[in-house]
């Protein structure tokens, strides 16, 4: 049964007094230390060898080994090949169901017109998922993960941009944490970098932009399913008249269903045959592509010269223009490209486009282009149109599968950049449930899940045809597309240092392109294309409410962390009692204790045996090695037995729920305890004589002459200290959770009452807590309230 502390009396940042003069004690005594030391000219490297949080982080060997890419033979790439074609292609690969009906909803007024969009779609799938995607943002993989989220910690590490102040020296020792840049140092980079790093409208916009891409994603989440088992379920009506266009979405909605039903078993389940079908459709739809450019009519090889697309848009002008929000269709889960990379490698993805996707593509654009050229009245389904009648009925069944796999990997893309968003404090607690013990990107959100189920659902019947879905979808993929051009441009003239000519021209042509593309589908916000902006203000709304009182909590408990001086008092203090046991408080705060120590220990005189304040901390990388996740640092005094623990996650890294986190937990304090005793002298007390350097929670540091301490001490001390975290360990582990509830403060504007004391609260009532996410049974659990006004 949980217990909880609580206390109603508001904690005002004028009732504060004394814990903020002991923070400003805390950073005078930090600067006199300081000169002390720079006084005795004692190095940093030689300062750095007693920190205790570099004890951990710095035992490590191969630091550089997260700096080379993984070396593959030739088989191992060509078997992730092989199976990035399920998960990765699944999206564009069904884009031929729907593009040209998208394209020319009005029929075709020109036959020529189908030469001049044949041409835009082939230089089009070139430019953005070729020679963009595939060539150039696959270089940009953060430790060989992708997506946007990727690109946004890139910048991270490279400037500080980040909001919250949690940043930390030991971070960069982190062996796949520093990038590899090149040697030649420019002015333009570091001009760049300054500039960001002193603007705070800049980071605003970058987490702003990073926010909106995730928004967008999964937007693609809700839309795609719709768009694609809607197009696929849509071509029975050339077998039969029977079925009326109810019937299709009716079906569509009932396979949509039973797609988000069974997403808790995970992909893994079904990953397996993924790849096959896929490359069964994309050997169906090269075949009859080839077979209808043959049949019909070979002449739309004319479409390679690019005077066809001029001749388009002379003849129909901004109905040409207008088009351009269906042909962009053709590049529809282009960004899966680049998100799951991480799940293969990208020499994989780059074989598996050049050689099966990218031309069976181009092969069932051109086919349906020379079917349409002799049947231009046919062009509202132009797809199963072309479809020689002998394979009709194979067609369709493959294509239904084809739009669920597609649909499945965009509703796991959704997942993952979820979960990312969790690392940045952008998105209320949800739970994780790792479906795969094979593949690590593979999460299930169950919350998630039926609100993309009722949210599809909602839009397939809502809209009815792919016309109006497409205007929809279209937005989406495109601002996408555009965001990642706009991180990439940062990340080449920062991190690579690319000649500024060639960023000139990467803007100058793929900007133009998808800006064009962008000016077009925004045109159709009235016709379904505000459907994804309305989703983003909605995401994004929530976001930015969750992400703004998680950093306003945070910099109030820095404000008010607990002062070393304060510590001193408490473990003084005679009506202090000591129970026997370990405890691990977990805390957002990783530069200091937190108030609501204070808070507890005022309201119940007693202190366990070992006492360990745990971080959960996301760093702007990918993943964080599992040797190097936890960093440690002694609370002095000595005598309190108190730690501070910092766990240090990638965005793509999972809390295992069958991960013995405490036992890993004791295992590192004890190891941490030997590191650290070794390193420095000891009494027979245990405590640190002259000549010990150590490092104190708020950065402090005692300097004295040297002691040599006898070996038999040492190894006294050792067992002493070792054997009270095992008998802390054996007379049981506590979890302390603080919940601390937050208000607006009295003088605080209107808005800002709405947002804390509304819209907030309502956000974390109805959300799972914390003690949820972190697996913690509830039979050990103590929880602490405190109220916090911001």
């Amino acid at each position: 049964m949980s217990r909880k502390v609580s206390d109603d009396a508001v904690v005002e940042v004028e009732d504060s007094s004394s814990s903020s003069s002991d923070g400003r004690r805390s950073s005078q005594d930090e600067e006199v230390v300081n000169k002390e030391l720079q006084e005795k000219k004692l190095s940093w490297e030689h300062l750095r060898r007693h920190d205790s949080l570099y004890a951990e982080s710095g035992k490590f060997r191969g630091r550089d080994a997260h700096h080379h890419s993984k070396v593959m033979d030739r088989a191992m790439i060509l078997q992730l090949a092989f199976q990035s074609i399920g998960i990765v292609y699944g999206d564009i690969g069904t884009s031929p169901l729907y593009v040209y009906s998208s394209t020319f909803t009005d029929g075709i007024k020109n036959n020529d017109d189908i030469l001049g969009v044949l041409s835009i779609i082939f230089y089009t799938l070139t430019l953005l998922p070729l020679i963009k995607y595939v060539f150039i943002v696959l270089q940009a993989n953060d430790n060989g993960d992708g997506g946007t989220f990727a690109l946004y910690s890139l910048i991270c590490r490279y400037a500080k941009v980040g909001l919250i102040p949690s940043q930390q020296a030991e971070d960069k020792e982190v062996s796949n944490f520093r990038l590899e840049l090149p040697n030649n140092s420019l002015r333009r980079a570091s001009t760049v970098k300054a500039k960001l790093e002193k603007s705070k409208s800049a980071k605003y916009f970058l987490l702003f932009a990073t926010m909106l891409g995730t928004s967008m994603v999964i937007g693609d989440g809700i839309l795609t399913p719709s768009i694609s088992v809607l197009s696929a379920v849509g071509g029975i009506t050339e077998a039969t008249d029977k079925v009326t266009q109810g019937a299709i979405v009716g079906m569509s909605v009932g396979i949509l269903i039973c797609l988000f039903l069974c997403q808790r078993f995970g992909t893994d389940k079904v990953g397996y045959s993924f790849a096959p079908i896929i490359c069964i459709w994309f050997a169906f739809i090269g075949s009859i592509g080839l077979y209808n450019f043959i049949k019909y009519d070979p002449s739309v090889i004319k479409a390679l010269n690019p005077k066809y697309i001029i001749n388009y848009f002379q003849r129909n002008k901004k109905q040409a223009w207008i088009s351009l929000g269906g042909i962009v269709l053709a590049t529809t889960g282009t960004e899966a490209l680049f998100a799951d990379v991480g799940h293969f490698s990208v020499r994989s993805i780059q074989i598996s486009m050049c050689s099966v996707t990218f031309p069976s593509l181009i092969l069932a654009y051109t086919g349906q282009a020379s079917y349409l050229r002799k049947h231009n009245a046919e062009v509202s389904n132009a797809f199963y149109k072309s479809v020689p009648g002998s394979l009709f009925w194979p067609m369709l069944v493959i294509a239904i599968l084809a739009s669920i796999i597609a649909s499945q990997a965009m509703i796991s893309g959704t997942f993952s950049i979820i979960q990312q968003s969790l690392s940045l404090g952008c998105f209320p607690r949800v739970k994780i449930v790792h479906t795969s013990a094979k593949y690590e990107g593979q999460v299930y959100i169950p919350e998630i899940n039926y609100l993309l189920m009722v949210a599809s659902v909602a839009v397939t019947l809502g809209f009815r045809t792919t016309n109006k879905i497409g205007n929809a979808y279209g937005i989406a993929v495109v601002f996408v597309m555009t965001l990642t051009s706009a991180f990439l441009v940062l990340i080449m003239i920062m991190i690579w240092k690319t000649n500024i000519l060639l960023v000139i021209v990467y803007v100058l042509v793929i900007g133009s392109v998808e800006l064009l593309y962008l000016s077009s589908v925004l045109y159709k916000f009235d016709q379904g294309g505000y459907l994804p902006l309305a989703f983003a203000v909605i995401l994004m709304t929530v976001m930015f409410v969750w992400n703004y009182v998680h950093r306003k909590k945070y910099y109030y408990e820095l404000d008010h962390k607990v002062s070393p001086q304060k510590l001193k008092e408490i473990a003084s203090n005679p009506k202090l009692n000591r129970v026997p046991g370990l405890a691990i408080f977990y805390s957002e705060l990783v530069q200091g204790i937190p108030p609501i120590f204070n808070h507890y220990i005022a309201n119940v005189p007693a202190l366990h045996s070992v006492l360990v304040f745990v971080s959960i901390k996301s760093l702007p990388m990918s993943k964080v090695p599992v040797e190097e996740r936890f960093l440690f640092r002694r609370v002095e005094p000595r005598e309190l037995n108190v730690f501070r623990c910092v766990v240090r996650y990638g965005y793509t890294d999972i809390r295992n729920e069958n991960e013995p986190f405490e036992r890993i937990l004791v295992d590192r304090l004890k190891e941490y305890i030997r590191e650290v005793l070794w390193m420095s002298g000891v009494n027979n007390k245990g405590s640190a004589t002259k000549g010990s350097i150590e490092t104190t929670n708020s950065g402090s540091v005692d300097e004295g002459g040297r002691s040599n301490a006898d070996e038999d001490n040492k190894g006294e001390v050792l067992e002493f200290e070792l054997k009270e975290v095992d008998r802390g360990w054996q007379a049981g582990i506590v979890h302390l959770m603080g919940e601390s509830e937050v208000m607006a403060g009295k003088d605080s504007s209107f808005g800002k009452k709405v947002l804390i004391n509304y819209a907030y609260n309502i956000l974390r009532r109805n959300l799972r807590q914390s003690y949820k996410v972190f697996d913690i049974p509830p039979t050990r659990l103590l929880k602490v309230g405190m109220t916090y006004e911001l």
